[in-house]
């Protein structure tokens, strides 16, 4: 049995892009493991490791070689292997390929016949011949964002490499990638030990680092940081907000994180804390601190990756920095503030939304007709949802967003309340783009509602319009996420709206399009197909939105309300059977090509089952009218449950292809009928997939 022992790579670099260090380590990983498993190299856990300077995979239990193989090749068939009693060519060449004599070879017996052949077996190779081209490979197909090259050399990579290190066990592993030869050497801190550290493990590896003042565990150096960060918020008396984007970036920014907290002059206050904020993440990194009322304290956390033996001198440092960077924040919002938002419409129309679509300008005019058409059918001030809809890209134009992209609506937001814009719509302004990502929240007033919708339907049209709809890989302009969106503030808002009149109206806003033939329905299809993925999203299985998708439904709360519904019948009783016994329906009817009538004649009913069914299907079809008309789909579908004793005593005893044609018909009727009820909700037969 092949020993086993633990494995360990790691190739040294300048800084990495912080950004790119977790793709890069886990590919590294990943690639390895995939090429050890397609030599059939029996390995235990794989862990990636990573730091600005580094990355590291480290693999235990691996076996030292491949496992040997047993071969056997088949040659000629025995009765064209000799002529005369002597070994024919082909028999010879046969042999001559195996690497050996004719006599050597053996007898194959298949149910063809008997054939020449050769079995020996192949022994697994070592580790140390297949780890060099595997690493070779791997570190060539690993996700560099951009490649630079460096020195006189001709060998690209992220970042200049330095050392490279492939110890297996205690053993040194020979390779070589991107000019670096392999060994046992790896590096430290680049200020706190410098100096080489020569492993004489690959299991002494992270222990070595540590000495050295490097965590090279992605995990603990991600939560070294998060507790750092807490501890010096409660020393400081603040909460700290710790965004996990923000805290990985951070990680990939440090080896041995040292957590400082700094102030900045409270007058920067007076600036909205958002804009602070922004300036604080996106420039220096830093983690902001709140107090317990929610509201930005003047103080920030910083992470070093220096243990300094005079810390204040480098939170000084780091004061100083933010200084301008807060300074030039407040610039900005004192600036923008000698503008009002109405007085930068006019500049919406040299911005360019999409070069077939027009301006920003004249998005925002298609999008407040749209916004006013909502507001009517939802009972908005229609006055209000206008006016956002004119202002709603106008902070576009701010000095503000121009600096700090993200804080568009925001910060239209907060001007429209220093302009004295009503309150609502003020908030309108940064509804607008709620929801954000998945599970964000939707916007709190119908004024928001409108514009979000609004503006979230120009870009579909406009963009299927001009025939640029997405693709698997391409989505420039977020169209999935766009949907997504739609479909979540008509369903979490409960707006009952129809999807098909509302692209229509949008539809009407745009002026030659070059695909504007069947664009609604383009859209439509495919902004339903995407209650698939919405489905998925609350727990439910592929089968339920089909069963709804095909009654073609194009109101999203009423595709919701349906689903939810057929959800919670599915978990009954009745359900399988009743979906059995309505896929059944469905056979019977195509094939008997029903002409779809569901009026029961009850002179033709002669036998009790078929009698019973009738009677329960006229009980059960009042009962289900006035539900169905409430939309109350799941208190209906409880209802129908009830119909499965009939059913199943009407396919036990019944004969639905009677001899006699009216009765045949009568009976077909009463199976429309049947599915007639269910398929007021949706086709449950397609729960039986």
């Amino acid at each position: 049995m092949a020993s086993v022992n633990t494995l360990l790579i790691e190739l040294g670099c300048e800084e990495l892009p912080p950004g790119a260090i977790d793709a890069l380590a886990d590919s590294l990983a990943n690639g390895l493991a995939d090429g050890l498993r397609d030599a059939e190299v029996a390995f235990g856990q794989v862990r990636a490791y990573a730091t600005p300077r580094r990355l590291a995979v480290m693999i235990e239990s691996l076996a030292e070689r491949q496992p040997d193989r047993e071969i056997e090749k088949r040659g000629p068939a025995k009765a064209a292997a000799f002529k005369d009693g002597e070994p024919t060519r082909a028999v010879q060449g046969f042999a001559r390929s195996c690497g050996v004599e004719v006599s050597d070879l053996i007898e194959l017996e298949t149910d063809k016949g008997t054939w020449l052949g050769y079995r020996h077996t192949q022994p697994g190779e070592h580790l140390s011949a297949l780890l060099p081209t595997m690493l070779e490979q791997v570190v060539a197909r690993l996700p560099v964002p951009k490649n630079m090259r460096w020195g006189a050399s001709r060998i690209e990579f992220s970042r200049p490499v330095h050392w490279l290190v492939a110890l297996y066990g205690s053993e040194v592993i020979e390779a070589s990638v991107l000019g670096l030869d392999s060994g046992r050497t790896t590096f430290g801190h680049r200020f706190h030990a410098p100096q080489a550290i020569t492993l004489a493990h690959a299991e002494d590896y992270l222990d070595a680092l540590e000495d050295a003042r490097v965590l090279a565990n992605r995990e603990v150096r991600r939560e070294r940081i998060r507790e750092q960060v807490q501890a010096e918020a409660e020393v400081y008396g603040a909460n700290a907000v710790i965004e996990e984007a923000l805290l990985n970036e951070v990680n990939g920014l440090v080896e041995w994180p040292v957590a400082l907290t700094g102030t900045f002059d409270e007058r920067f206050l007076e600036v909205p804390a958002e804009c602070l904020i922004s300036s604080m993440k996106a420039n220096q990194k830093y983690f902001h601190l709140l107090d317990n009322d929610g509201k930005l304290k003047p103080a920030f956390i910083t992470v070093s990756n220096i243990e300094s033996k005079d810390p204040q001198q480098v939170i000084s440092g780091n004061e100083k920095v933010i200084r301008p960077r807060l300074g030039d924040a407040a610039f900005f919002y004192e600036t923008d503030l000698r503008s009002t938002l109405e007085s930068r419409r006019e500049k919406l129309e040299s911005v360019v939304f999409q070069q077939k679509l027009g301006s920003m300008a004249e998005k925002a005019r298609r999008s407040e007709a749209v916004a006013r058409h909502i507001a009517e059918r939802i009972g908005a001030d229609v006055d209000h949802a206008a006016r956002a809809a004119q202002l709603a890209k106008t902070d576009l134009v701010t000095e503000m967003v121009l600096e700090f992209p993200e804080l568009q609506g925001i910060m239209g937001h907060y001007y429209a309340r220093h302009d004295g814009e009503d309150a609502t719509v003020a908030l309108a302004l940064e509804e607008q783009y709620l929801p954000r990502f998945a599970g964000d929240a939707i916007p709190t007033t119908k004024a928001g509602m409108a514009i979000a919708l609004a503006d979230r339907l120009d870009t579909l049209t406009g963009i299927f319009g001009i025939g640029q709809r997405p693709t698997g890989a391409k989505d420039p302009f977020a169209l999935r996420r766009a949907t997504i969106g739609v479909l979540n503030i008509l369903i979490k808002g409960e707006l009952d709206l129809d999807l098909r009149e509302l692209l229509t109206v949008s539809a009407e806003q745009h002026r030659d399009l070059p695909k504007a033939e069947g664009l609604v329905e383009d859209v439509l299809e495919y902004m339903l197909d995407r209650f698939r993925a919405w489905a998925s999203d609350e727990g439910m299985g592929a089968e339920l939105y089909l069963a709804v998708r095909t009654l073609k439904i194009s109101n999203p709360l009423d595709f919701a309300r349906r689903l939810r519904a057929v959800h919670s019948f599915g978990e009954r009783p009745e359900a399988a059977a009743l979906a059995a016994a309505n896929k059944r329906v469905s056979n019977i009817l195509a094939k008997a090509e029903h002409d779809g009538r569901t009026e029961v004649d009850a002179s033709l009913l002669s036998e009790p089952a078929e009698q019973a069914l009738a009677d329960a299907l006229t009980a059960r079809g009042a009962e289900v009218a006035p539900l169905f008309a409430a939309a109350r789909y799941q208190e209906a579908l409880d209802a129908l449950a009830s119909l499965r004793e009939p059913v199943d005593a009407f396919f036990d005893q019944v004969m639905v292809n009677a001899d006699d044609a009216a009765v045949r018909a009568n009976r077909l009727a009463m199976l429309a009928s049947l599915q007639g009820l269910f398929m007021g909700v949706a086709d449950i037969s397609l729960l039986t997939q």
